[in-house]
C-alpha cells in the first residue's frame, strides 16, 4: 500500500512563452516555501472523507436501511478516525436519529430500522461524518437525500401540483391536490383544512372540499415572494370515520424564475483578455433550467450567444472591453424572458486559462493585459496544483510576455479534482481553476453470474473480479442486489462511491445527476464535467492562510474509540488527585479502573459498549467517598446546518414510488397478520399529554418520545435532558429548537409538568426516577401553546402515577436519593451488529411469496490475492430484471464501481 509520502510529488518547472523571455530580475516568494508549508499542513491536518453505500435508493416505513461506510484520506482508506457518526434529519432539518459505528481500516457497516412510530412519509437527509471532520466546513460532510414512503399509516394517496405567479405587488401560488384512496379511487366531497407555515409562524389558513374527481384547489398569496418560497403547506383531509390524514408540501418548486449566475474562468472579467464564461441557470426547485439568449453591451450590441449545454449549464467566449457593461438577455423553454447583469470588467489583471480536453496533458496559459504586464514586468509568479490538500505540481515563471504557456501531464495527478492556483510574487492567490482528472476504470471491477437468467427463488452464484491495468487487486467491497422492476431509479442521479469521494466531497453546493459524469464516459460528458468545474466552488483551504502560517484550528482530534471523561471533586469543589474510579457496563461484573490527575480529571479510553447500554462510574473505593462528586464532561456534536440536497427531494412520493410502495404494502400485510387476542385485563394507560386539556391541541404523536427508563441513574433531570432531548438545544437556561436556534430564532420551548406550564428551573424539582416519559414537540400546528405562552415548541414531562397506600422502606427511600459519588448514564454507544437475512430455499421449503426488494446485501466482500471473490444468494419471488451493484476500494486507494443485471423469469 502506498503511503502519504509517496504522494508528495511535485515538479519545479519553468514555463516557456511563445517568444524569447528574459531571466527574472526580481525574486518572488520561494516556491519551496509554498510546497513545504502546504504539504506539511496536508500531513498535520489531512483531509478526511466519509461515504456511505446504501443497499437501494429509497425505502418505505418499516424497512431496514443497510449501509457500509468508507473513510478515506489522501486517496487511501483511512485509519485516522475509528468512529463514524450517521444522522437522519427530516425535511425541516430536525434531528430524527443519531447512531455511531466503528470504522476499522477505513470501513464499517450498519443499519437503520425505519420505525413506523418515528418515521412517516417524506424526504429525509442522511448525514455522515467523523469528529475530526467537525474541525472543517460541514458542507464537506456526506449528505444524501433518502425518500421514505409509508404503507403503514398513510391510507390516502395524494398528487400535488403548484404553480407560482406574480402580479403587481402580490406573489401567488396556485395549488391543485388530488386525493385518492389506496385503490386509486378519488375521495369525493371530503373536507380539507390547510395552513401555510413559514418556520413556526402561521401565514394563512383555509379550508375547502374535494370535487368529484378528488381535486382540491388551494390559492395562496403574499406580498413577499420569499414567504411563499420558504413556505410549507400542511393539509388535513377528514375521512368518513372522522380520522384526519395529514400531508405537507414544500412550495419552492412552484417558482421557476431561473437564477442565472456567471463564472468567468479566471474568476474575473479583465479588459482585453478573452475569457471563457460559464453560466448556470437553476429553477426554484434547484434543478437546471434550459435557456437561450445573448450577451449585449451598453449599446445593445450582441457580443456573445448563450445556449445551455447540460442541466442548465453552458459557456461562451467573451472579449471584455474596459468600462463596458454587459447584460445577458435569456429566454426559457416556456417563452419567458429575463435579463441578468454580468460581473463588472476589471481594468487590468492577469488570468489563468486551462484546457483539459487533451487526453494526456493539461494546457495551461497565463495571459495578462498590457497595463498589468507593464506594472509587473519580469516579476516572478507561481503556479501550484493540489488535490486533497497535497501539491502534485508547482512551477514559477517571470511575467515576461502577455502570454505564457505550459503543458502539464495528467499522469502527475490522482483521479479527482485538481485545483490550479496562480499566485502573485507576494504569494496572494490571483486566479483559480478546477480541473477534473478522470481515468476511466482505474479499478476495473466485473461481475458475472453462473447463468444469464434464473427462476424465482433459485440460487444465484456471482463472481467478482477486481484489477488495475498492472495487477489483480486486493480490496474491500460492498455488494447489493435489488429487484429493479420494483425499485426503478434514474442511474444518472445516483450517489456512488465515485461521485462522492472524487467529486461532491471536494466542492460546495448541489451537483445535479452526479453519476452522469461517471456512468458512460464520453467526450461530451468530459466537456460537461469541465463546465461543472467552472461553476462550482472549492474552498477546503486558503493559500493566504497557509503561507501566513495561519492554518485552521484543530479542536477535535481523530477518535480512536469511545472515551468517557470527567472530574472528581469534593463536595466543596476541590479537585481530588489520584482518586480511584471504576467503570462498569450493565450487569457485567467486570470493571475498568483509572485514576484522576492532579486537577481531578479522569478518562476511560476506548470503552466498548452498544447503544442504550447503561454505564456506571463509581468513586466508592476511595476514603471519604461520601464526600466525593463525579461530574462527567459533555460530548460535542456539529450544528445542524441546512442541507443542499433539497433538489433531490420528491414532491409526489405516492405516484413516484408506486411500484415500490405497492410491493411494500403486500409485503407488510403478509408479515403483520395478527392472531386473535383475548383480553383478560386492561392495563392502566400511562400518563400522556393527551390527558391534559392545555395540551389537547398538540399532535397525538410527539416528534420525539423519551422513555423514563432512559433517566435511570440520572442525578439531575435537567442535565440529562440536555443530552437526551433530541432536536433541542439548551442555552442560557432555556431549551430551544435546534434548527431554529441555529438560524437565529431565540424563542424558547415551553416546558409542561403533568399538564402544567413551568419554567426551566422547575425541572430541578422533578426526581429522574419519577419520570414516566418526556414528549418533545418541535411544532405546534394549531398554535394553541405557542400563541398562549409566546413559545416555540413544547417539552412535556409526564411523571409516574403514585401507587395508592404503598409504603416504602428507609433503604428504598435512600435509593431514590441521587448520589454524587456514583453516576449511571446511557451514552451514545456503538450500533449493535445486525445481519442481513438470507433465506435458503429447497424443494421442500414451505410455499409462499418472497416480496423482498433487496435480495442480497454484503458489506464485507474481500477479494483474494487474485482479485477474486464469489458469493451465493437466493432470488425473491419477483420476476423481471435484478440489478447487482458492487463498490469498493483496493489496498492502493483505487476506487471502483460496477453494475450487473440478470433476468428472473
Amino acid at each position: 500500500m502506498r503511503h502519504l509520502n509517496g504522494y508528495l510529488l511535485f515538479t519545479i518547472l519553468s514555463f516557456y512563452s511563445l517568444g524569447v523571455w528574459s531571466q527574472s530580475r526580481q525574486k518572488g516568494i520561494n516556491l519551496n516555501t509554498i510546497v513545504e508549508k502546504t504539504n506539511a499542513l496536508a500531513t498535520q491536518q489531512p483531509v478526511e472523507k466519509v461515504y456511505l453505500h446504501f443497499d437501494k435508493p429509497y425505502y418505505a416505513v418499516g424497512d431496514t436501511l443497510w449501509f457500509k461506510s468508507y473513510s478515506t484520506s489522501h486517496h487511501q482508506l483511512s485509519n485516522l478516525s475509528k468512529v463514524v457518526y450517521i444522522e437522519v434529519l427530516n425535511d425541516r432539518d430536525s434531528l430524527m436519529k443519531t447512531t455511531m459505528i466503528s470504522s476499522n481500516n477505513g470501513t464499517g457497516s450498519g443499519s437503520l430500522v425505519l420505525d413506523p412510530l418515528l418515521y412517516k412519509q417524506g424526504n429525509y437527509r442522511v448525514r455522515a461524518y467523523t469528529k475530526y471532520m467537525m474541525n472543517f466546513d460541514p458542507d464537506y460532510f456526506f449528505n444524501k437525500n433518502i425518500t421514505i414512503g409509508d404503507v403503514f399509516n398513510k391510507r390516502v394517496k395524494t398528487h400535488a401540483n403548484f404553480v407560482a405567479s406574480s402580479g403587481g405587488k402580490t406573489a401567488a401560488v396556485n395549488g391543485r391536490i388530488r386525493y385518492t384512496d389506496e385503490e386509486g379511487k378519488p375521495l369525493i366531497d371530503k373536507r380539507v383544512s390547510w395552513e401555510l407555515m413559514r418556520g413556526t409562524s402561521s401565514v394563512s389558513k383555509g379550508r375547502g372540499s374535494t370535487d368529484k374527481n378528488g381535486y382540491l384547489q388551494v390559492n395562496l398569496s403574499s406580498e413577499q415572494q420569499q414567504v411563499l418560497k420558504d413556505g410549507i403547506l400542511n393539509t388535513a383531509i377528514s375521512l368518513d370515520n372522522n380520522r384526519l390524514v395529514n400531508t405537507s408540501y414544500q412550495l419552492r418548486s412552484a417558482f421557476q424564475t431561473p437564477d442565472v449566475q456567471f463564472f468567468p474562468e479566471s474568476g474575473y472579467l479583465i479588459a482585453d483578455l478573452p475569457s471563457e464564461v460559464a453560466f448556470k441557470a437553476v429553477g426554484g426547485d434547484g434543478l437546471g433550467v434550459a435557456i437561450t439568449g445573448k450577451v449585449v453591451d451598453q449599446q445593445g450590441q450582441e457580443v456573445a450567444s448563450i445556449t445551455t449545454q447540460h442541466l442548465g449549464m453552458g459557456k461562451f467566449t467573451l472579449n471584455p472591453k474596459a468600462n463596458a457593461v454587459y447584460t445577458a438577455k435569456v429566454t426559457t423553454e416556456n417563452g419567458a424572458s429575463y435579463s441578468y447583469q454580468l460581473p463588472k470588467v476589471r481594468p487590468f489583471g492577469t488570468s489563468l486559462v486551462i484546457d483539459p480536453s487533451d487526453s494526456l496533458n493539461i494546457g495551461v496559459k497565463i495571459i495578462s493585459n498590457a497595463l498589468y504586464l507593464e506594472q509587473n514586468q519580469n516579476k516572478v509568479f507561481s503556479l501550484v496544483a493540489q488535490s486533497d490538500g497535497v501539491i502534485y505540481y508547482a512551477a514559477q515563471t517571470p511575467l515576461s510576455s502577455a502570454s505564457i504557456n505550459a503543458s502539464v501531464p495528467k499522469n502527475k495527478f490522482p483521479s479527482g479534482i485538481v485545483q490550479f492556483t496562480l499566485l502573485s510574487p507576494s504569494g496572494i492567490p490571483l486566479s483559480e481553476r478546477l480541473v477534473f482528472i478522470q481515468r476511466p476504470n482505474e479499478l476495473k471491477i466485473s461481475l458475472n453470474s453462473d447463468k444469464k437468467s434464473y427462476a424465482a427463488k433459485q440460487p444465484v452464484q456471482l463472481h467478482l473480479n477486481a484489477a488495475t491495468d498492472s495487477a489483480q487487486s486486493v480490496g474491500t467491497f460492498s455488494v447489493s442486489v435489488i429487484d429493479e422492476s420494483k425499485v426503478p431509479f434514474n442511474e444518472n442521479a445516483e450517489t456512488t462511491i465515485l461521485t462522492s469521494l472524487l467529486l461532491t466531497s471536494d466542492i460546495k453546493g448541489y451537483v445535479e445527476q452526479p453519476n452522469y459524469y461517471f456512468k458512460d464516459i464520453t467526450p461530451e460528458t468530459r466537456s460537461n464535467l469541465d463546465i461543472l468545474m467552472l461553476t462550482q466552488g472549492y474552498r477546503r483551504f486558503d493559500y493566504k492562510d497557509i503561507i501566513g502560517d495561519n492554518p485552521p484550528p484543530i479542536s477535535f482530534l481523530p477518535e480512536q474509540g469511545i472515551d468517557i471523561t470527567g472530574t472528581l471533586r469534593l463536595l466543596n469543589g476541590i479537585a481530588v488527585p489520584n482518586g480511584k474510579l471504576e467503570l462498569s457496563i450493565g450487569n457485567d461484573k467486570k470493571t475498568v479502573e483509572t485514576l484522576s490527575d492532579e486537577q481531578g480529571n479522569f478518562k476511560f479510553s476506548n470503552v466498548m459498549f452498544t447503544d442504550s447500554a447503561q454505564v456506571t462510574i463509581s468513586a466508592r473505593n476511595n476514603e471519604n467517598y461520601k464526600n466525593l462528586k463525579i461530574t462527567l464532561n459533555g460530548d460535542a456534536f456539529p450544528a445542524i446546518t441546512p442541507g443542499f440536497t433539497g433538489p433531490d427531494e420528491i414532491l409526489n412520493i405516492d405516484s413516484t414510488l408506486t411500484p415500490y410502495l405497492k410491493n411494500s404494502a403486500r409485503q407488510y400485510r403478509s408479515e403483520r397478520l395478527l392472531e386473535e387476542v383475548v383480553i383478560t385485563e386492561r392495563v392502566a394507560p400511562k400518563p400522556r399529554h393527551t390527558q391534559y386539556p392545555a395540551l389537547s391541541g398538540l399532535s397525538p404523536i410527539p416528534d420525539h418520545l423519551i422513555d423514563g427508563a432512559r433517566f435511570t441513574g440520572c442525578n439531575l433531570l435537567i442535565n440529562c435532558l440536555q443530552t437526551a432531548a433530541m432536536g433541542l438545544t439548551f442555552m442560557d437556561n432555556n431549551f430551544y429548537i435546534t434548527r431554529d436556534y441555529n438560524q437565529g430564532n431565540r424563542t424558547p420551548v415551553q416546558v409542561f409538568l403533568n399538564g402544567m406550564a413551568i419554567d426551566v428551573n422547575g425541572i430541578n424539582t422533578v426526581s429522574p426516577v419519577e419520570v414516566e416519559s418526556v414528549e418533545i414537540f418541535l411544532r405546534d400546528d394549531l398554535g394553541t401553546v405557542n400563541r398562549t405562552y409566546q413559545s416555540n415548541g413544547v417539552l412535556v414531562i409526564n411523571t409516574k402515577k403514585k401507587p395508592q397506600g404503598t409504603r416504602i422502606s428507609k433503604a428504598e427511600l435512600e435509593n431514590l436519593l441521587p448520589k454524587s459519588n456514583i453516576v449511571t448514564i446511557t451514552p451514545l454507544g456503538y450500533q449493535a451488529e445486525r445481519s442481513f437475512y438470507l433465506p435458503k430455499y429447497t424443494p421442500t421449503s414451505a410455499p409462499g411469496i418472497d416480496w423482498r426488494t433487496t435480495v442480497y446485501w454484503n458489506p464485507e466482500v474481500i477479494t483474494d490475492s487474485q482479485g477474486k471473490a464469489s458469493f451465493q444468494f437466493y432470488n425473491a419471488s419477483g420476476l423481471g430484471t435484478y440489478k447487482a451493484v458492487v463498490e469498493g476500494i483496493d489496498e492502493n486507494g483505487n476506487i471502483g464501481r460496477a453494475v450487473y443485471r440478470y433476468k428472473v423469469e
